[in-house]
């Protein structure tokens, strides 16, 4: 794990109590050591920063990736987000209470912000105290940006508070304050970080790059049908009788976000990666594609966290992987799969894109991606599904379907662990059919949708010996900034000229034609861009968060298609057949979710509300 990341022990066993207003905001930085020992030190100020940056979250196990949305489902029945979906959930079941934790880094950000200036000069410089001052405000916007996404309006706080606080005069702040406080702070660190960092050692820090990233963010949620007039919100109130959310739609808040977002990219800082950048003779879209995420670093990357193989193992990959080796636990659904494109940039949908639904190919051309490259197959092989066939690089590089040999296994001995007797081949092939190794019949955690998450999985893992790549886990990339941009841009000025540019862009690096070949009768109009940005979001950030909050800011969580979630067949009785038992492969409904429109926001925990007398909890909770 990044030096970023890690605490020593005497900060670590900081006593935060994260019951309520008046525990988690009053405590004392340290039990073990007194305030003046924690700044006499460069070793245990460094230390009590790395406990801010703690406080970020890196959400394998986030209900936007298990499930919340229409993307993933999760196999284990005992999960919070399994409860969510159906409805069962309240003020009191304390589902991803992230109040009290964000708090309690903002509190800690302030004390630093307060104390370093303490560490005599010999241990610390003016530059590097300055520097840390920089990134404790943008930890601090940080975590206010994760309130307001998740919750609403949140608290501004302008300092530690007291044991003898009031803390029934802190009620939260509008909309619009929390929107202008996050862009106050996030333009004051920008003034103390530097562009780029020259050193690896520093990677896992903000940048300036970063603090314009999460402005944009915040424009593009605070444009968004959500928060943009959204009548469903008037009763967001403080006790006062002061609203918290937009009354009345403004329009110019579209090309406020795609201002911001066009501030990153004229930057010149970033650029979606390709694997030419690290040294590869030809472009190769999945490669290009697959790689974002688990080489150590790229310019694609704004802002992530450098984390060990234990996190990627136990948090990610371990849950990404079939039985026997994995808990088949991150389940991609039909309605993702469904989402990619064909290699020849048409959806599945139409006639032209050459899709067939039914029987199995005996394709093994390597110009159709069915050969392996670097230790990972690259795509269909003789006796898959014909579904699987001929679909755009992303949907090989993020999807595990059944007949797709593992990834994480790099030995063929390795991968035949995966196998049953009859398939022990060398490929590995992930078995979801009924009777397979990772089927229903044959596991208490069998896959449910016939389909795992393949992103992020590296090659580099072995499944098998618990062994885990390092790189990586990122919080907000270029392409995501670029979708804002075109999202942002087609809603104010529909028709730029960069709508398409960016679009293409994104498509180019998978290996996409330009769409305006494609669907030329689709450009010059804003609604059904606005659909293509979406699917285009759908497809380039699946499995990333993005998917869930795409759906709650633009208010389409109720949609019909987006509750209804697809699966294969999993339940059919294969009797042996295998791979080529064909009613596996008929859509099959899975669930159809329940939706409350008072989910778009988050409760408050209630045992919060009923210790801080001055908050008030979200419409419909």
């Amino acid at each position: 794990m990044n030096k970023f990341y890690i605490c020593c022990s005497a900060v670590c066993l900081l006593a935060i109590g994260f019951s309520g207003c008046s525990k988690y905001l009053d405590k004392k930085p340290d039990n073990l050591l007194t305030s003046e020992m924690i700044w006499q030190k460069r070793s245990t100020a460094e230390s009590y920063l790395n406990q801010v940056y703690s406080y970020i979250q890196q959400p394998a196990d986030d209900y936007t990736v298990l499930g919340a949305s229409d993307e993933t489902s999760c196999s284990i029945s005992t999960v919070n987000v399994r409860k969510m979906i159906t409805g069962n959930w309240s003020p009191q079941s304390n589902y991803w209470n992230n109040w009290p934790g964000y708090y309690a880094g903002i509190r800690q950000s302030f004390v630093l912000e307060q104390n370093i200036d303490k560490v005599p000069a010999v241990e610390l410089s003016d530059d590097l105290k300055s520097q840390y001052k920089s990134e404790a405000l943008f930890l601090r916007g940080w975590y206010y940006w994760k309130l307001l996404r998740q919750f609403g309006p949140f608290v501004i706080l302008d300092g530690t508070l007291s044991l003898t606080e009031d803390f029934s005069k802190y009620t939260r702040s509008s909309f619009e304050a929390c929107v202008a406080e996050i862009n106050r702070l996030m333009d004051q660190a920008a003034n103390g970080l530097p562009l780029e960092w020259s050193s690896s050692s520093n990677y896992g820090r903000p940048t300036k790059g970063a603090c314009l990233a999460v402005k944009a963010q915040v424009a593009l949620l605070a444009a968004s049908p959500l928060w943009n007039g959204n009548a469903k919100l008037a009763g967001l109130r403080n006790q006062n009788g002061t609203a918290l959310a937009p009354a009345a739609y403004d329009a110019s808040k579209w090309k406020i976000a795609a201002d911001a977002a066009k501030a990153v990219i004229d930057l010149n800082e970033y650029k979606l990666y390709y694997n030419t950048d690290d040294g590869d003779p030809a472009f190769d879209p999945l490669l290009s594609y697959r790689n974002v995420f688990i080489s150590n670093w790229n310019k694609e990357i704004i802002f992530s966290s450098n984390l060990a193989g234990a996190y990627w193992y136990w948090g990610w990959e371990k849950r990404c992987a079939p039985n026997p080796g994995g808990i088949n636990m991150q389940n991609a659904t039909q309605n993702v799969v469904d989402a990619f494109y064909m290699r020849n940039g048409r959806t599945i949908d139409d006639p032209a894109s050459g899709y067939v639904e039914n029987g199995f190919t005996d394709d093994d051309d390597p110009a159709h991606w069915g050969v392996a490259k670097d230790g990972v197959n690259r795509g269909y092989v003789a006796g898959n599904s014909n579904m699987y066939v001929g679909r755009e690089a992303r949907f090989y590089a993020c999807i595990l379907y059944n007949g797709k040999p593992v990834i994480a296994a790099p030995t063929s001995d390795d991968r035949n662990y995966f196998s049953s007797d009859a398939n022990r081949d060398g490929r590995g092939r992930s078995e979801f059919y009924y009777s397979g190794k990772s089927g229903a019949l044959a596991s208490n955690s069998g896959d449910i949708t016939g389909y795992l998450v393949a992103k992020g999985v590296s090659p580099a893992t072995n499944i098998r010996n618990d062994q885990a790549a390092y790189r990586p886990y990122i919080h907000i990339r270029y392409a995501e900034i670029l979708l804002d941009y075109i999202e942002a841009l087609n809603e104010y000025a529909p028709g730029n000229s960069d709508i398409l540019k960016y679009l293409n862009a994104i498509r180019s690096r998978a290996g996409l034609p330009g769409f305006e070949t494609v669907y030329p009768e689709k450009i010059s109009s804003q609604a059904e861009m606005r659909k293509v940005i979406i699917r285009e979001r759908q497809v380039e950030l699946c499995f990333e968060g993005d998917r869930y909050f795409t759906l709650v800011r633009r208010l389409m969580m109720g949609d019909a298609n987006v509750k209804a979630v697809y699966r294969m067949n999993v339940n059919a009785n294969d009797n042996g057949e295998g791979f080529s038992f064909t009613p596996f492969y008929n859509r099959n409904l899975l669930q159809t979710r329940y939706w409350a429109d008072k989910m778009y926001l988050f409760p408050i925990y209630q045992d919060d509300l009923d210790k801080t007398k001055g908050l008030v909890q979200n419409p419909g909770w």
